[in-house]
């Protein structure tokens, strides 16, 4: 149950991109039946409560720091860290008990991340002083120890299923007792390993399944919180979403066929095959990747438009765009950079004439992606002086011209390729185009539309010959791996960005 003493821990990229689906700032909690504890062990807490509003659902994320003094025995350690899991239990049920939004629960997932760190016995030198000047001694010592050493002492320890079968009985089929609990190491690990938040979410409903599965049957589920992240990230389950989407692109016309890379990593999954583990290091690659360009791309915005008028007034959609690009599976993201790589192996007439992909989003299917890859012939008509200034535009005439209910936004990405030095450059200009919601009488227009197409009427195709060579190559076929050019991935700051 407990380590060794480490030091800090890297979330990934994972924790960055949650930032931008926080609601308001953290919430510090003053948890029930504390004060008892902190005065017997010489202990002292802080807990902030962050609030999540993620596209699949609410994340409530309680960040609980138990201070201890070094010297604590691990006895009292975990005496400790029961009586914090309790009082958040408490806590947590008052406040569910007070909430008017019970008919949301389901979707909303509670998570409690408990981080125990060491610092010098605060109170040694302030053994006679009242109990009051116990607590403000221990406050500064604690504040004196992170200005010594910045990088805190942490005690590596775990919860995993076998904690809630033997140490913490609760009824996990009560909503209010739903609480799912991680050490800070693993919270970091699982971060890690799972890269998007889309993904986090689905781990923690499979995390809660495994947990009520163990606590009904009496059996662990699983031994360790990375066990079950590594099962998670090897289940097929992983890519039922994606076949969904798979699925109404192809009632919808978007795409004639199966995309052949998720049939590909689905396969690999389902048989455990040794080409499964390439594809997920090929997916980890990509969620990174997208990561940081995403990123760059709406900082680059932001900063350029930091000096207009009316700032202040455009930072909440500085979010709702960024939530836009990182709303995005692992094999959403690498589809998005698949065809992005694809751009160097492309014929040298295509790459100067310039040409468009389309590629949709597997996690949403409300949301189109549109890749122009600008022409090197600065005359020609799908030059980037040609196209850039009409991006809007573009995204209005694909809006209007995919026939999808859910439609609701489009994304055009213009691409440039820029050589220099034997490095590859890449250049985007971003534009976001929302889409209004159908009308009922636009949905019945659509199915008609739909109709017409399954009876043998023409199909518009949108896609153009490098999505046509994805559709056509055999479902067995294996996907091409990631780094195939070096790309710098800072975006130069231009005055004509858009």
């Amino acid at each position: 149950m407990f380590n060794s003493i480490t030091g800090t821990s890297d979330g990934g990229y994972l924790v960055n991109e949650l930032a931008c689906y926080l609601q308001t700032d953290a919430l510090d909690i003053a948890l029930p039946n504390m004060q008892m504890i902190e005065i017997r062990y010489k202990a002292h807490y802080t807990a902030r409560q962050y609030h999540y509003h993620l596209p699949l659902g609410k994340l409530q994320l309680l960040a609980l720091i138990l201070y201890l003094p070094s010297e604590t025995s691990l006895a009292n350690i975990e005496t400790v860290r029961m009586a914090a899991v309790k009082a958040v239990l408490a806590w947590q049920k008052t406040k569910t008990d007070s909430s008017q939004d019970k008919d949301n629960q389901a979707l909303v997932y509670d998570v409690l991340v408990v981080d125990i760190q060491f610092s010098e016995d605060a109170n040694s030198s302030n053994n006679n002083n009242s109990d009051n000047n116990d607590e403000h001694n221990n406050d500064n010592n604690i504040e004196h120890n992170r200005q010594r050493n910045q990088l805190p002492k942490r005690l590596k320890h775990e919860f995993a299923a076998r904690y809630f079968m033997e140490n913490l009985v609760v009824d996990m089929s009560d909503h209010a007792q739903r609480l799912q609990v991680f050490s800070w190491h693993d919270w970091c690990s699982i971060t890690l390993a799972l890269q998007t938040s889309c993904e986090l979410w689905r781990f923690l409903g499979y995390h809660l399944d495994q947990l009520q599965r163990s606590v009904s049957s009496h059996v662990a589920s699983f031994e360790s919180e990375d066990m079950l992240v590594t099962q998670f990230l090897s289940s097929a389950l992983l890519f039922d979403h994606a076949i969904t989407i798979d699925n109404a692109l192809i009632k919808y016309g978007i795409q004639q066929a199966p995309n052949s890379a998720l049939v590909a990593m689905t396969l690999a999954q389902k048989n455990k095959s040794q080409t499964a583990q390439m594809y997920q290091q090929h997916r980890q690659q990509a969620a990174t990747l997208w990561s940081q360009l995403s990123t760059q791309m709406i900082q680059t915005v932001s900063a350029e438009l930091t000096a207009q008028a009316g700032i202040e007034s455009l930072k909440p959609q500085f979010s709702l765009w960024q939530q836009q690009l990182l709303d995005e599976s692992a094999f959403s993201r690498h589809e998005l950079i698949r065809t992005l790589y694809r751009h160097p192996k492309q014929e040298l007439a295509l790459q100067k004439t310039g040409y468009v992909v389309h590629q949709h989003s597997y996690e949403n299917l409300g949301r189109h992606y549109v890749l122009i890859f600008y022409g090197q012939d600065l005359a020609g008509q799908n030059s980037k002086a040609a196209i850039q200034p009409n991006l809007q535009q573009i995204a209005q005439d694909v809006a209007t011209r995919l026939p999808m209910a859910e439609l609701h936004h489009i994304i055009i990405l213009g691409i440039d390729f820029i050589s220099d030095a034997g490095e590859t450059f890449m250049d985007i200009d971003l534009w976001i185009q929302p889409v209004n919601n159908m009308t009922q009488r636009e949905r019945q227009l659509t199915k008609q539309i739909q109709r017409l197409k399954q009876q043998g009427a023409e199909q518009q195709d949108i896609q153009q010959p490098v999505a046509k060579k994805q559709a056509d190559k055999k479902p067995n076929e294996p996907v091409n791996d990631l780094p195939q050019i070096r790309l710098n991935l800072s975006i130069p700051a231009r005055k004509d960005k858009l």
